[in-house]
C-alpha cells in the first residue's frame, strides 16, 4: 500500500502541475486572441463612422450626432459611442454610456499624434472596458475624435470558463489515472508476486504446487528469472536429498550430480578443471540487432558441468558462434553458466583453412569411416594431415597456457580430433596425467593399417596414460593394432601397452545419459495413446501405431536399411498398412562434405520411393522430419512410440537407444537395437537385430508390435534398471577415478616416481579435459 500511495500522490502532484502550466498558457492565449479581435471590431467600427460623424463635426450639428450615436450605440456587446471636438468636450454620446459611466477624457498619446487610433482597456463602474479613440478631420486639421466603448468583461468570463473546465477536467483524469494505476499495479505487480509467494511457500513446505504464470513486463523479468531457477535448485536439491535416502535405504549405489561433485572435490581438494573441447558447450550467435546463447545438445556437458562447477575450472574449446568474440574477455575468457557462472569457457579461433583441414577433411573423410567400418571409403590428403597437426598443436598450446602453474594436472582427452594432443601435453608436462576418450569404434589392425599415418597416431594416443573406449572388443582392437604397427610390449593381463618406458592403460568405460527423475518437470497429464493421436494429426497423417527413430543423417547410421526393413514389414504383413508409420528424426549434418551431401539426397529418395508405393491420402509409413529438433520436442515422441528402432551400421554406443529407455517412464515400448552398436552390449533385453538383414529387421517390427503387455514392461523394467545403473555420471566418475589413481612414471628409466602414494598425487592434482564431440546421439 507504500507503494500505492507514494505512486498516487506522486501522480496527482504531476498531473496538477501540467495542468496548471498547460491551463496558464491556454488562458493567456485565448485572452490575446479575444482582446485582438476585439480591438479589430472597435477600429473597424470607429473608421466606418468616421466617415459620417465628420461632416457632422464640421456642420456642428449635434443633433445630427446624437442620432448617429443613438443608432450605433445599441449594437451587441457594444457599450456606447461619444464624439468630442477637439478641446475634448463632449459633442454627443449614447445615451446607454451616458446612463452608466462617465465618458472618459482624450488619451494623452492622441492628443500627442492625432494621426492614428489609441486603443485601451479600461474600468469603468468597476467593469472591463475597451475604449478606441479615432481622431476626425477636417479642412486638414483635428476637428474632435470619437470614440467607440466596448463591454470586456466576456474576455475575463471566458478565462475563468477555461480554468473551471480545466479543473473539472484535471480532477476526472486523476480519478481515472489513479484507478487505472490502482488496478495494474494490483494485477501485475501485486497479484502475480502474491501467487508467486504462494508458489514458494508451498515449495518449501513440501507440496506439489504448479507453477503459476510469472510477471512477463521487462523490470520483473530478472525477478521472475532468479525465482524460477531458486524454484529448480530447490527442487533438484530436494529430489537428490530424496534419492540419497531411497538409495541409503535400499543399499543402491548410483551415481548423482552431487555425488560424481564430491568425488571430484575429494581428488582434486578443490583444485582448477580445465576442459578443452572441439565443441564449446555455450556457443553466442547473431539474432537480428541482437545476440543469443545457444547450449548445443551434448551428454558430455552434462557429465562434466558438474565437475567444472566443483572445481571452478576452465572448460577450452573451439568458438564456433558468428557472435563469440564479442562475448569474450581480451584472454578470449566468458564465465559460464550465465545465469550462475562458476566456470570459465575459453575460446580457441581456428582459420577456415583449418577447419576444413582439420575437422571436415582429416577427422570426419578420413577417421571417421575408417573407424566405422561403414563402407564409405576414408580419404586421406597431406593438406588435411597438416591441418590436423597444427590444430592439435593449437589446441595443446591453449592447454597447456591455461594449466600454467597447476600441478600434476590430470588431463582427459576426448575423441578422435585429438589423437596428437596427448603425447605434445606429456612431452611438455611428464608430471600430468593424461587419458583419451575414443567415443568412436576401433577397428580391426587391418582397416586401421589403411592410413598412412596410422603410426603417427597410435604414437599421439600412447602419449596418454589410460585410453578408453567404450566396450571391450574396441580395446582389443586397438592393443592388436599397436602390436602390429609399433614396437612396444602389450600387456594382456591387465591390458596395458608399454612403450618407451611409459605405460598406457587400455579400458572399457560405457558412455550414458543423464536418468536422474526430473522432479521439476510436470508429468504428461495424457497417456501416450493420446499424446500419439496429436503428434499424428499434427503431421497429417491417421494411423494405430507409430514407431520412432532418431539420427543425424550418417551413412553409419543404417537409415536406408531401416526403410527397407519397413518396407519389407509392410509387403509380409499387409495388415498394419494405413495402421503403421513411422517416424524418422534426422538432422543434416557434415553437407559440406560431398558423401553427407549426397546421402541426404539417398535417404530423402528412399523415403519417398516407399510412400509413393503404400501411401493413400490420410496415411503413409515413413515421416521423415529433416531439421534439427531440440530435445524437448523429441521427448513427446519417444514416450508415445510403439517401438524405437536403433540400426546404426556401427557405433561406439547410440545414446539414442539409452535416452528413449530413459524416457518411457510408463515403462511401455520396445526397443529395436543393431547388434553393432556399443549399446547392445549393455541393453540385452532390446531386440537386437542385424541391419544388413532386411528380413529380420522386418520380424523385429512384427515383434514388437505384437509382443505381449507383461513381456514388454518386463524388458523395459530392465533396460531402465540398467540405464539408470550405468548412468553418465557414473561414466565420469570411473573414469575420472581410474584416471586419478594412475601414478606417473619416468619416462627415462620406466620406474614409478619416488613420490607419494598414488591417491595421495591425485588429491593434489589439477584436472584438464579435452573433448572433441557433442555425445548425444554418438560422435560428431
Amino acid at each position: 500500500m507504500r507503494l500505492s500511495l507514494r505512486l498516487i500522490i506522486f501522480l496527482v502532484a504531476g498531473i496538477t502541475l501540467v495542468t496548471f502550466v498547460v491551463a496558464r498558457n491556454e488562458v493567456r492565449s485565448e485572452k490575446r486572441g479575444l482582446r485582438a479581435d476585439l480591438e479589430r471590431r472597435a477600429a473597424i467600427l470607429a473608421e466606418s463612422l468616421q466617415e459620417i460623424v465628420e461632416p457632422a463635426v464640421e456642420a456642428g450639428s449635434r443633433s445630427q450626432l446624437r442620432h448617429i450615436v443613438e443608432r450605433f450605440g445599441n449594437r451587441e456587446g457594444l457599450a456606447g459611442v461619444v464624439v468630442y471636438d477637439a478641446q475634448g468636450n463632449v459633442l454627443a454620446e449614447s445615451s446607454t454610456l451616458v446612463a452608466r459611466f462617465d465618458p472618459l477624457p482624450i488619451p494623452a498619446a492622441l492628443a500627442k499624434d492625432p494621426d492614428d487610433g489609441v486603443s485601451e482597456f479600461v474600468k469603468l463602474g468597476g467593469k472591463d472596458m475597451h475604449a478606441y479613440f479615432l481622431p476626425l478631420r477636417s479642412k486638414g486639421s483635428t476637428a474632435g475624435f470619437i470614440a467607440i466603448f466596448h463591454d470586456a468583461s466576456y474576455i475575463e468570463a471566458q478565462s475563468l470558463r477555461i480554468w473551471r473546465d480545466t479543473l473539472w477536467h484535471a480532477v476526472a483524469q486523476v480519478l481515472l489515472i489513479v484507478l487505472i494505476t490502482v488496478l495494474i499495479i494490483r494485477w501485475t505487480i501485486i497479484a502475480p508476486i502474491s501467487r508467486t509467494a504462494e508458489w514458494m511457500k508451498g515449495l518449501r513446505a513440501g507440496r506439489k504446487v504448479p507453477r503459476p504464470a510469472m510477471p512477463q513486463e521487462d523490470f520483473l523479468g530478472p525477478f521472475s528469472q532468479e525465482v524460477v531457477n531458486l524454484a529448480q535448485s530447490l527442487a533438484e536439491a530436494r529430489a537428490a536429498a530424496e534419492e540419497e535416502a531411497r538409495l541409503r535405504e535400499t543399499g543402491e549405489s548410483m551415481w548423482t550430480p552431487e555425488r560424481l561433485r564430491v568425488s571430484i572435490q575429494s581428488k582434486t581438494l578443490q583444485s582448477p578443471l580445465f576442459v578443452v573441447s572441439n565443441r564449446e558447450p555455450y556457443m553466442h550467435v547473431k539474432r537480428g540487432k541482437g545476440i543469443e546463447m545457444i547450449i548445443p545438445a551434448s551428454g558430455l556437458v552434462t557429465a562434466l558441468e558438474p565437475i567444472l562447477r566443483a572445481c571452478d575450472g576452465k572448460w577450452i574449446a573451439a568458438g564456433s558462434g558468428d557472435a563469440d568474440r564479442e562475448t569474450v574477455d581480451e584472454r578470449d575468457h566468458l564465465r559460464v553458466p550465465p545465469e550462475e557462472p562458476e566456470y570459465t569457457l575459453r575460446r580457441v579461433w581456428l582459420t577456415k583453412e583449418e577447419e576444413e583441414g582439420y575437422y571436415y577433411g582429416f577427422s570426419n573423410e578420413g577417421l571417421w569411416p575408417l573407424c566405422h567400418i561403414a563402407h564409405t571409403r576414408p580419404v586421406f590428403r597431406v593438406s588435411d594431415w597438416q591441418r590436423y597437426q597444427d590444430a592439435n598443436r593449437k589446441f595443446a598450446d591453449a592447454v597447456l597456457e591455461e594449466m600454467a602453474g597447476a600441478e600434476n594436472p590430470l588431463v582427459l582427452v576426448q575423441d578422435y580430433h585429438f589423437a596428437l594432443l596427448p603425447r605434445m601435453i606429456k612431452e611438455a608436462r611428464p608430471d600430468a596425467r593424461v587419458a583419451i576418450f575414443w567415443h568412436i569404434p576401433w577397428p580391426n589392425p587391418e582397416a586401421f593399417g589403411i592410413c598412412p599415418w596410422q603410426r603417427e597416431l597410435l604414437d599421439g594416443l600412447l602419449g596418454a596414460d589410460l585410453v578408453g573406449f567404450h566396450i571391450q572388443a574396441h580395446c582389443n582392437n586397438f592393443l592388436e593394432t599397436v602390436d602390429r604397427a609399433l614396437e612396444s610390449r602389450i600387456e594382456w593381463e591387465r591390458f596395458a601397452v608399454k612403450r618407451h618406458g611409459q605405460t598406457t592403460q587400455v579400458r572399457p568405460f560405457p558412455i550414458s545419459v543423464d536418468f536422474r527423475e526430473n522432479h521439476a518437470e510436470p508429468k504428461i497429464p495424457e497417456s501416450p495413446y493420446v499424446v500419439r493421436t496429436g503428434l499424428l494429426k499434427s503431421l497429417g497423417i491417421e494411423a494405430s501405431f507409430l514407431g520412432i527413430g532418431v539420427d543425424r543423417i550418417d551413412y553409419t547410421k543404417g537409415i536406408i536399411e531401416r526403410f527397407r526393413g519397413i518396407e519389407r514389414f509392410l509387403e509380409k504383413w499387409p495388415g498394419y498398412q494405413r495402421q503403421f508409420t513411422f517416424v524418422q528424426i534426422g538432422a543434416p549434418s557434415r553437407t559440406r562434405i560431398q558423401r553427407y551431401h549426397d546421402f541426404v539426397a539417398e535417404v530423402e529418395a528412399e523415403a519417398a520411393r516407399i510412400n509413393a508405393r503404400f501411401q493413400t491420402p490420410k496415411w503413409k509409413p515413413i515421416v521423415l522430419l529433416k531439421r534439427h529438433h531440440e530435445h524437448n520436442e523429441i521427448l513427446p515422441y519417444y514416450r508415445a512410440a510403439d517401438l524405437c528402432m536403433v540400426t546404426s551400421l556401427h557405433d561406439g554406443m547410440n545414446l539414442v537407444a539409452k535416452e528413449f529407455v530413459a524416457a518411457r517412464e510408463d515403462e511401455e515400448g520396445a526397443l529395436i537395437l543393431s547388434q553393432f552398436t556399443g549399446a547392445s552390449r549393455e541393453l540385452r533385453d532390446a531386440i537386437i537385430v542385424n541391419p544388413y538383414d532386411i528380413e529380420q529387421l522386418s520380424e523385429a517390427i512384427r515383434t514388437a508390435l505384437e509382443m505381449n503387455a507383461p513381456e514388454r514392461h518386463a524388458r523395459m523394467q530392465r533396460l531402465r534398471r540398467t540405464v539408470r545403473e550405468h548412468n553418465v555420471y557414473r561414466w565420469a566418475g570411473n573414469l575420472i577415478t581410474e584416471l586419478s589413481e594412475i601414478r606417473v612414471e619416468d619416462s627415462e628409466d620406466g620406474h614409478f616416481s619416488p613420490e607419494e602414494p598414488a591417491k595421495k598425487e591425485s588429491h593434489e592434482s589439477g584436472l584438464a579435459i579435452v573433448s572433441g564431440k557433442a555425445a548425444s546421439g554418438g560422435s560428431d
